[in-house]
């Protein structure tokens, strides 16, 4: 199987923390099982820069399939496979242009010939629409009810956004909005521990859940939805903010050509006020 550039960065992102957050260790420890006989220590590179390379050697070869194969076995889903079935939902779409099809069936994973793309225009297109059209006035920090320490911090950031929108400055923007709605779902977290460690989303190491200072941007939204603190909508455009802000590595901005207009980060900025709006509701 040979992938195209595109959905090579998809599957990195898959590997790299979409499935789940792997370090520097643990990604040498993935690929060690396909092969490569790697090690972790000084002089490592970034996260994305080191699977980049790793997947580009394998593309066209057997390992690659083993690879996709390894990373969506459904035994790493256990009590979460609908989390799985949205995870290859969403890489079939990049694979389709590659001709190809990720299809489960039960706890085995397996390859086809894809169909013709569809095109056509979803409801889905249809709804963001409306969701940037809602309006998110009631966006004080203060009743969230967070340390006063940390409001302070994150308040003086909601100023920087806008003043970054007014000079023009959308990578800022972007870059803001998703470190301040990390910043604000740690603190709701450290404010409701019970409810985020009991989520079936709560990310663990063999059943044990990790202490929030580690947990990604990606595991905050989700456990924030599972346990309805947030709507589907404001997920959905979170895990977009999320993605936008990963573009903070200059060479992964420079391979994916990602330029953003400053009504891109309007929209970032919009997702922010909307998780916010919704957390003080909750």
């Amino acid at each position: 199987m040979y992938l195209n550039d595109k959905t090579i960065e998809k599957l990195r992102n898959l590997i790299n923390e979409e499935t789940e957050y792997r370090s520097g260790p643990k990604l040498v420890e993935f690929f060690n099982t396909l092969g490569f006989n790697d090690y972790y220590g000084q002089g490592f590179p970034s996260r994305w820069m080191y699977t980049d390379e790793k997947l580009k050697a394998l593309n066209g070869t057997p390992e690659l399939d083993k690879c996709i194969r390894k990373l969506l076995a459904p035994q790493n889903f256990i009590g979460h496979y609908e989390d799985l079935d949205v995870f290859i939902s969403e890489f079939n779409q990049y694979l389709a242009y590659d001709n190809w099809k990720v299809i489960r069936n039960g706890k085995e994973i397996s390859f086809t010939k894809a169909e013709d793309i569809d095109f056509s225009y979803s409801v889905e297109d249809t709804d963001s629409d409306n969701f940037l059209e809602r309006e998110f006035n009631d966006i004080s920090l203060d009743k969230l009810g967070l340390d006063s320490s940390i409001t302070n911090v994150l308040s003086l950031r909601l100023e920087e956004i806008k003043k970054c929108i007014s000079s023009g400055a959308p990578l800022s923007v972007i870059f803001l909005s998703g470190s301040t709605l990390e910043g604000i779902l740690l603190g709701f977290a450290l404010k409701h521990p019970k409810e985020f460690n009991q989520s079936k989303c709560a990310p663990n190491i063999e059943g044990k859940v990790k202490n929030f200072p580690e947990w990604t941007l990606a595991n905050f939204i989700d456990v924030a939805y599972d346990i309805k603190i947030i709507q589907e909508d404001v997920k959905k455009y979170s895990h977009s903010l999320r993605d936008f802000r990963n573009y903070i590595h200059p060479y992964m901005q420079m391979n994916s050509q990602f330029n953003p207009s400053v009504q891109t980060a309007k929209i970032s900025f919009h997702v922010l006020k909307a998780a916010i709006h919704e957390l003080i509701r909750s």
